[in-house]
């Protein structure tokens, strides 16, 4: 059930929420659909995918500012130097193979139970809604069915910097033309997306659907809210759009 956490009560001096934004991979679709049909790409670029996921550790801890072209080329540079390759080649087969790769293995994937509905009863309820992805998410919305449900769509390789870096949810608040305050942000990573939101002045609902489902997060990274079923959400966000 969800359950209200530190700072979850509600207080006259809290704004009400006019914004939720929402992270895209595990929190709106269960991640072991994708890493599933993931399994053949892994199995035939183990030694690419094992450097891509060191080089997007390094990032998430120790990026730099970069404008878009320069994140890909960095990424390409930090992936050169561990694989031993020219990095525009390396720059090139990461938009092969994760970029343009990634995105049709999204048409087979279902949602979480729910995800549509507390959408649409938000949008009626005339919040705005955002989306914040470390990945590129448009062309995954359409396949996933969720196309116009957003007034504002990111990736944070957009600002260059990845959550939790405190940039891309600066963004995301300007795109939606609210107040970091009034916007509730909602992930499935404690250290990632909560963290990141909470930093950045945002309140944060963290979906924990089993305890598999936060990696190897024990905690909830002073998450407002938990929920494991949209309903819950929708229930909370509308309690305090009121």
């Amino acid at each position: 059930m969800g359950t209200l956490g530190e700072g979850g009560g509600k207080g006259p001096s809290v704004p009400a929420i006019r914004g939720v934004a929402f992270d895209l991979d595990g929190t709106l679709y269960p991640n072991y659909r994708f890493y599933y049909r993931l399994i053949p790409l892994l199995l035939a670029h183990p030694r690419f995918f094992r450097a891509f996921a060191m080089v997007r550790r390094r990032l998430h801890r120790h990026g730099t500012a970069l404008s878009q072209g320069a994140f890909y080329q960095e990424q390409a540079s930090l992936m050169g130097s561990i694989l031993g390759k020219d990095p525009v080649y390396m720059e090139e087969k990461t938009r092969r193979l994760i970029y343009r790769g990634w995105e049709p293995l999204f048409a087979r994937i279902r949602l979480f139970p729910q995800v549509q509905k507390t959408l649409g009863a938000l949008r009626r309820a005339g919040l705005k809604l955002g989306l914040l992805s470390d990945f590129p998410p448009v062309r995954k919305l359409v396949l996933l069915g969720l196309e116009g449900f957003f007034d504002a769509v990111l990736s944070t390789e957009e600002t260059g910097r990845l959550k939790p870096d405190g940039i891309p949810f600066a963004a995301l608040a300007q795109s939606l033309s609210l107040s970091p305050t009034e916007i509730l942000y909602v992930g499935n990573s404690p250290r990632y997306d909560i963290e990141g939101a909470r930093a950045a002045g945002m309140r944060a609902a963290l979906i924990r659907r089993s305890p598999l489902s936060t990696g190897r997060c024990s905690g909830t990274g002073g998450a407002d809210f938990v929920f494991k079923d949209y309903r819950q959400l929708q229930k909370y966000v509308l309690g305090w759009a009121k």
